[in-house]
């Protein structure tokens, strides 16, 4: 039986060699709208792992429709660059694509010159907290030939393709949302008058480039807006794309304002190819399905079963180029997954930083983390089988080093565990997996259940150790901080203990959140039981869904600070708080805790003392580096070497590429 994925396709006359796309991604390595070679780089690499087609950008269609770190195709001075980008792509075998914008009102002032941003209405940006300025009539036919001439210059460059952004909260989804779109003229008002501007610029875009140059929409399947654009009207809106001249469409959700969650790892896997199958069922164009397919099987299941044709694959390439490969070579066990966590795509943009990873440190430096074999193979010994340290030993190995990692645990993995143990984060456990597997493909030899101390190393006689010994949890100076109801957010995490039915958490970070998300979640419903109760409709579906949010604890988190979660990433913090208050964990920010008590935790917030009753407290009030070999071995005369937490506390995107960098460099 032929494999889904691997089947070929066509957009028009242009085939494409498999059904994986990779969708447009801003990735913040354009240097003053121009391509730079890391940018030529970076897609080259994805192409040579197999991808199908590639789609980059957005790029910008005139001066004020995005950034300088944007790619730009509003001049004819920068289809050199953009003809360099598209002949790295097709030269490593798979199509190439450009998908073309105006951010509208999701512009920043500040890349304008303090001009302020355009938009069908003066409607404000929660996004910006900008107004923008409602566009004129006359304005209007600009920004159409603007998009029209962009994409001629991107034909010139060779690109086999062009894509129009028309959701996410940009200008083309500005226009057909009633929310942003007030206007009383042949471009407002009436959801063909909202239409409008979207469906004039393919037509525009068709009459410059011609009929037989493939036109791709990347559109919403639903706002996912209260008050805006839902499936039903973008399903129409699809369908009249299609009558226009568009070619394929690839089915995006939500718009950034959206308060439904779209790329954190809390997502269920596939969860919105129900839009795309909505669509496809509407329209005789191929449909790309979008969000959270991470691995082949989410894929091949989805086109095999008629929800999409083709599946877009945006973060899971940045993860592993060589998914597409992989998975054709049946090698799929080497597949390193994208885990959702945002630290080094996401959480970048917002840094304006280009993007990087966690799960592939080489991200984003294509060229100048190229690991070389060394002429001079070593003994490696690395201390610790966490993030930093599998790290470390398949970059040592890759090397060419003869390494052997040590773990004094059953299991690899550290800390990652802990990440796993909240609700919706489970996708850190298969980082584990993933890592583990390429130990074995590497030929690192993992020894578990080993507790490292002098006389190992001396019967090792390693020429580099590198330690990677993680943290370990702090206790604060608290008074009754050792009653016994009191245990660590680590122990809870990892299911070593029992808490009561009322809980306090000291300690708002990132592991406060977490754990206290993790207690909330006991005794609610699972999915299964969900489905079964709602399609059996034992119950009203708004009683399950209070069974499904409110468990059987009650759950305090205290933190010291004006807010939570001052260290979770932009991009999943807002969802991680958004999950405290549906769960109904109660916060107590700007509080201090000043004693724990045999029925609870006294505290101060503002001049009064209170008492907050407990069966059982929580402490999360961080970590400290644990590394208590580093002297024992350099008196030995070892090269020594400290990663991850073991040299300072970080996030699990830092100890995963000082891992990398230490392995690579010896």
């Amino acid at each position: 039986m032929k494999d889904p994925i691997f089947e070929p396709i066509r957009i028009k006359a242009l085939e494409i060699k498999n059904r994986i796309y990779m969708p447009a991604m801003h990735l913040n390595m354009a240097q003053d709208f121009a391509v730079t070679e890391r940018l030529v780089d970076f897609y080259a690499e994805r192409a040579r792992g197999g991808v199908g087609m590639i789609s980059v950008g957005y790029a910008t269609v005139d001066a004020y429709s995005g950034g300088p770190t944007n790619i730009g195709a509003h001049k004819d001075e920068f289809i050199p660059g953009l003809a360099r980008l598209a002949a790295g792509i097709k030269a490593n075998g798979a199509r190439s694509a450009v998908q073309i914008n105006h951010a509208g009102r999701y512009n920043f002032s500040f890349f304008m010159d303090g001009r302020p941003p355009v938009a069908p209405s003066a409607v404000a940006s929660r996004l910006t907290k900008e107004t923008p300025r409602a566009l004129e009539r006359d304005e209007i036919k600009e920004v159409i030939d603007h998009f029209a001439q962009a994409a001629r210059r991107i034909e010139e460059a060779g690109f086999e393709a062009v894509e129009v952004l028309c959701g996410t909260g940009y200008l083309i989804s500005e226009f057909l949302s009633p929310l942003t779109n007030q206007r009383t003229d042949e471009y407002g008002g009436s959801f063909e008058n909202r239409m409008r501007f979207g469906l004039e610029v393919m037509q525009a875009i068709k009459k410059v480039v011609g009929h037989d140059f493939p036109l791709i929409a990347r559109i919403n399947g639903n706002d996912f807006m209260p008050g805006g654009s839902g499936r039903k009207e973008l399903t129409d809106f699809a369908q009249r794309l299609t009558t226009v001249g568009v070619d394929a469409l690839c089915v995006n959700v939500g718009w950034h304002e959206a308060r439904v969650p779209q790329i954190v790892a809390s997502v269920p896997r596939g969860v919105f190819a129900y839009l795309a199958r909505g669509i496809k069922e509407r329209v005789a164009v191929p449909v790309i399905a979008s969000h959270r397919i991470n691995d082949p099987d989410t894929a091949r299941e989805m086109i095999a079963d008629g929800m999409c044709d083709m599946v877009a694959m945006g973060r899971p390439l940045i993860a592993d180029p060589y998914l597409p490969e992989k998975a054709r070579a049946g090698r799929e066990r080497e597949i390193v997954h994208c885990i959702a966590c945002a630290q080094g795509c996401f959480d970048h943009i917002f840094k304006m930083k280009p993007v990087e990873c966690l799960c592939n440190p080489r991200a984003g430096h294509e060229k100048d983390r190229k690991i070389r074999k060394t002429d001079a193979p070593q003994k490696i010994m690395v201390i610790g089988g966490g993030p930093a340290g599998m790290s470390a030993a398949l970059a040592a190995a890759e090397r060419g080093h003869d390494v052997t990692l040590f773990e004094k645990n059953p299991r690899l993995g550290g800390q990652l565990h802990l990440a796993a143990a909240p609700p919706g984060r489970d996708e850190f456990a298969g980082l584990v997996r993933d890592l583990a597997n390429q130990l074995a493909v590497q030929g690192v030899k993992v020894v578990l259940n080993k507790k490292v101390g002098q006389d190992l190393i001396a019967a090792e006689k390693p020429a580099v150790v590198i330690l990677a010994t993680g943290a370990t949890p702090v206790t604060p100076p608290i008074t009754g901080a050792d009653l016994p109801h009191v245990v660590q957010s680590w122990d809870v995490l990892a299911d070593r203990v029992r808490t009561g039915r009322r809980v306090v958490v000291i300690g708002g970070g990132a592991v406060g959140v977490e754990t206290a998300l993790f207690l909330a979640e006991k005794g609610t419903l699972s999915g299964d039981a969900l489905k079964f109760l709602l399609v059996n409709k034992a119950e009203a579906p708004e009683d399950l869904y209070a069974m499904a949010v409110k468990g059987t604890k009650e759950v305090v988190l205290i933190e010291m600070l004006e807010k939570v979660g001052k260290d979770i990433g932009l991009s999943t913090r807002w969802a991680m708080l958004q999950d405290l208050s549906r769960v109904g964990i109660k916060t107590n920010v700007a509080t201090t805790a000043l004693e724990i008590t045999p029925g609870g935790v006294k505290v101060r917030l503002d001049d009064t003392v209170e008492e907050i009753p407990a069966d059982s407290v929580v402490l999360a009030a961080g970590a400290r580096s644990y590394n208590p070999l580093r002297q024992l071995i350099e008196a030995q005369g070892i090269a020594c070497r400290v990663v991850g937490d073991a040299h300072k506390v970080g996030l699990a995107f830092d100890a995963v590429h000082q891992g990398f960098a230490a392995g690579r460099e010896i």
